[in-house]
């Protein structure tokens, strides 16, 4: 896909962040962008922003851990676009797990992480796929895994880390699986990056449903980006929204499915993990 032009595009997690600037970024270039949030008024807000000379976003309230609501999503977007030619399933949660052990943390943790990080992609995948194909037109489908769990690992994030694994493979899947129906939509993983992405993923606990509210909550071992850094031990580096935005839309429209950041020091940690399970050598403790 080269050209965006009135081409109808989802984007799950869609207030704040990556979502948001993918928003921006597709608002720009003249697509019909509708933005999808589990946070009313940021959601509103970030609507209104966006929308202007380039044209009408549109705002839906969506949780993505509920089957039900993004079905009511996608009958949505299908009852007022028409079609959908873009998904983002982007929609995605961080933990206050750092410095804590992975047998300490609570059930409904895990159920939160993988609610919003899994089971809401595979929503996304179910409500959106099969009328994307029914419709015959060209699109493409872009799952926002990460670095951390996608591809290598940071011990200090069991959750978020085996969410990304997860995504990773689901996401190669359907590429495979499309690719056996020969169906002309693609689908691509996305990896944030190169470095920790400047975006309030740390604040998801102040939206965090009832349902996975855990018994024994802790106050979040971190509260900005550069706490997790240090938690992490790695270097306390950001990287911009806009710049993943950026190498997203020309992974799509050169058709890659790894979509992977510009950064020499990105991957030589890829190439040291799997020269490492090539050697049958024990994982080191990240330096």
């Amino acid at each position: 896909m080269r050209d965006f032009t009135d081409r109808v595009a989802v984007i799950t997690g869609g207030a704040s962040g990556v979502g948001r600037a993918l928003a921006a970024a597709l608002v720009a270039q003249g697509a019909r962008v509708v933005i999808a949030d589990v946070e009313e008024e940021a959601l509103r807000r970030t609507a209104a922003e966006l929308s202007g000379s380039h044209g009408e976003v549109d705002a839906r309230v969506t949780d993505v851990s509920d089957a039900a609501s993004v079905t009511g999503l996608a009958d949505h977007v299908f009852a007022t676009k028409g079609a959908v030619h873009l998904l983002f399933n982007n929609a995605g949660v961080g933990l206050g797990e750092a410095q804590r052990r992975i047998w300490t943390l609570p059930e409904t943790d895990w159920s939160w992480g993988l609610g919003v990080n899994v089971w809401g992609v595979i929503h996304g995948i179910r409500a959106f796929v099969p009328r994307m194909l029914e419709g015959g037109e060209e699109g493409w489908v872009v799952n926002t895994s990460s670095g951390n769990g996608g591809l290598t690992i940071l011990p200090t994030t069991p959750i978020y880390s085996a969410t990304k694994a997860a995504l990773t493979s689901i996401t190669e899947t359907l590429h495979y699986q499309l690719l056996m129906e020969e169906a002309s939509i693609g689908a691509s993983a996305l990896f944030p990056g190169p470095h920790l992405v400047n975006t309030n993923i740390l604040n998801s606990g102040r939206n965090r449903p009832p349902k996975f509210a855990a018994p024994d909550s802790q106050p979040a071992s971190y509260v900005s980006m550069e706490e997790l850094a240090q938690s992490s031990g790695v270097q306390f580096r950001l990287s911009e929204p806009e710049d993943v935005a950026a190498y997203c839309l020309e992974g799509i429209r050169e058709g890659r499915f790894w979509i992977l950041p510009p950064s020499e020091d990105h991957d030589a940690r890829v190439r040291q993990r799997y020269e490492g399970i090539l050697a049958r050598a024990n994982p080191p403790l990240p330096d």
